[in-house]
């Protein structure tokens, strides 16, 4: 499993060959700083521990500090471990967004935004009640929460109001749509949890097997060019007949 810790930049937009507008997710995902190489033998698993992002060292505990700088010495912001890594690695060295290509399915995990406490019609998409005359303040209230005689209580579990948001989200199978790598940037198709600035986890599909993917992309590019290779006969066609 091959993974990277990034950082959301923002939503955009791109164009395909064809010309479709293609939604977005710009995320800077590199240099990643391998800190520590786990086996089995030494730790009793398998896994690579990354960190990303640039941190004063005075901001760091002690301990964290003694072991970044046992680990490769880069002092760093944001740490995740990766189980099972695929890539062979070694601590101190880098790595970067070439580990992703075009055509590629990800996980993207990252916070969601939060949104502070918020009532049932917000939280939970209740209906609220009735406008109309004689509702009496009625508007945007969630309604009888439970029986009064049997079970005599609130069922654990009942949507409330309550805060909303900032929770650990996965969003799977998204499509690599760009690799930039000279900025480190990858851009992903379609929406990632968090706001702009926050830390993501872009790791290869669990779902998705690597080779399925790119037979799928393969796929598509080889339809493109037979689309495209179409439009030109007929195009040539059209001039001969002039």
């Amino acid at each position: 499993m091959v993974g990277l810790i990034g950082q959301k930049l923002g939503q955009t937009r791109v164009f395909d060959p064809d010309g479709n507008v293609v939604p977005v997710t710009v995320v800077k995902a590199g240099p990643n700083h391998v800190l520590q190489v786990k086996t089995v033998e030494t730790d009793g698993y398998n896994a690579v521990q990354l960190g990303f992002g640039e941190q004063k060292p005075h901001r760091l505990t002690k301990p964290l500090l003694g072991h970044l700088k046992k680990h490769g010495g880069a002092i760093v912001r944001k740490i995740k471990e990766f189980r099972d890594f695929s890539l062979e690695v070694t601590p101190g060295k880098t790595i970067g967004v070439d580990v992703f290509e075009v055509g590629d399915r990800v996980d993207a995990i990252g916070i969601t935004k939060g949104r502070g406490f918020q009532g049932t019609v917000k939280r939970y998409d209740f209906g609220g009640g009735p406008n109309s005359h004689g509702s009496k303040g009625w508007h945007r209230r969630p309604g009888a929460i439970s029986a009064g005689t049997w079970p005599g209580h609130v069922v654990k579990g009942s949507p409330m109001p309550g805060h909303m948001g900032q929770v650990r989200r996965t969003v799977q199978n998204l499509e690599v749509i760009r690799v930039d790598t000279d900025e480190q940037l990858l851009l992903i198709k379609g929406a990632i949890p968090g706001a702009p600035g926050d830390f993501v986890i872009i790791r290869e599909a669990k779902k998705m097997h690597k080779a399925r993917a790119q037979a799928k992309h393969a796929l598509r590019t080889a339809e493109r060019e037979e689309r495209a290779e179409a439009r030109a006969k007929a195009k040539e066609k059209g001039r001969r007949r002039k």
